[in-house]
């Protein structure tokens, strides 16, 4: 008979029970207008909290924020905490860095959205450009948006269906990535909410570091993109093993398919990203989060050759919304953002 574990990590559950309820008091007497503001101000959203990621914590309540800067938080009862998580990395360089609240203070007075460009979006381009490589750039508010119009784009240029993942990949909530590996099938994750359509029709999961099943999977022909992160980065830490991109980039070649890399998370890696650092070459580049010091900002690039490419297949559409793009992307306010993180926080000091 198999005896239920009555521990974790070596620590007895009840003990590990009993320090949790501890804490969960001590937190929630310490904070007595966190509570009360909650109290009264919780009950008009959703869950009580504007977003209901906001309710994963393991705290009773979630902090209400007063301030923060470089890696620390105060709350509204005057406790700073040491931020490990920085915004889940959307804050990666820190909270509020000086050069990009200048440049807030500085474009607000200017205006906050024209859909018009300005110098910082010129200045910002050739920035991009000198960090991550030749891209023909575009600018989006979520890397989410980013990875959607990125594999629009792969679509069109292809006449293809589907877009290769990897098992346990997060590439924000476009729906082709919302998908696991059950049994061999390509399935929907089972918490999606309010899910109707078959993602397998659009979408083919694989584990990554298995090179045989992208290469089967490329063999069928309707592949228009393997969309990844350099390294799986929401499934624990999956590195790439040796040769697994090389083979990445050589079998999306050879099968007509294109290479999107996801460097949302691993632009941690170094100066450039991991695509910089150990010399990658897909055929679009996305970034967001951090990218522009917390700001909303993404931004996805084409390589020449593509951009070409998809200019060739612009020319020929009908008339019409592109189902790419939004409002307020690509405006000045980030355009100031990602000049300043860029030029003076997204340095080689900050790196080393």
């Amino acid at each position: 008979m198999i005896q239920p574990i009555d521990h974790t990590a070596g620590i007895l559950r009840d003990r590990l029970d009993a320090l949790i309820a501890r804490e969960t008091r001590r937190f929630a007497q310490s904070r007595p207008r966190t509570r009360a503001a909650l109290a009264e101000g919780s009950a008009y959203f959703l869950g009580g909290v504007p977003m209901h990621w906001m309710k994963d914590w393991p705290q009773p309540f979630p902090l209400l924020v007063a301030k923060a800067e470089g890696a620390r938080l105060t709350d509204v009862d005057g406790y700073g905490v040491d931020d490990f998580c920085l915004g889940d990395t959307g804050s990666m360089f820190g909270h509020s860095p000086a050069p990009v609240a200048k440049a807030i203070r500085h474009q607000a007075r200017r205006g906050l959205t024209y859909m018009l460009p300005t110098e910082d979006a010129l200045e910002a381009g050739r920035l991009l450009t000198e960090r991550f490589g030749v891209f023909r750039w575009q600018i989006a508010t979520t890397a989410t948006d980013a990875n959607r119009f990125a594999l629009r784009v792969a679509r069109a240029v292809t006449g293809r269906p589907k877009v290769l993942v990897f098992n346990g990949c997060y590439h924000g909530t476009v729906d082709e990535t919302m998908v696991e590996l059950l049994h061999g099938r390509t399935v929907a994750r089972p918490g999606l909410v309010g899910q109707v359509a078959d993602l397998g029709l659009t979408a083919v999961a694989v584990e990554f570091n298995d090179t045989a099943a992208v290469e089967a999977a490329l063999a069928t022909g309707e592949i228009a993109a393997i969309l990844t992160e350099p390294v799986l980065t929401n499934c624990a830490m999956v590195l790439p093993e040796t040769g697994f991109h090389d083979a990445l980039r050589s079998l999306s070649r050879q099968h007509g398919a294109l290479l999107i890399l996801d460097e949302t998370h691993t632009i941690s890696s170094g100066l450039g990203g991991y695509t910089k650092v150990h010399s990658l070459s897909p055929d679009i580049f996305v970034a967001g989060k951090c990218v522009a010091g917390g700001m909303p900002t993404a931004v996805w690039g084409l390589t020449p050759a593509l951009a070409d490419r998809f200019a060739a297949y612009d020319e020929t559409r009908p008339a019409g919304h592109s189902g790419m793009g939004t409002t307020l992307s690509a405006n000045p306010m980030q355009f100031a953002c990602l000049r300043a993180t860029l030029a003076e926080v997204m340095t080689a000091e900050a790196y080393a």
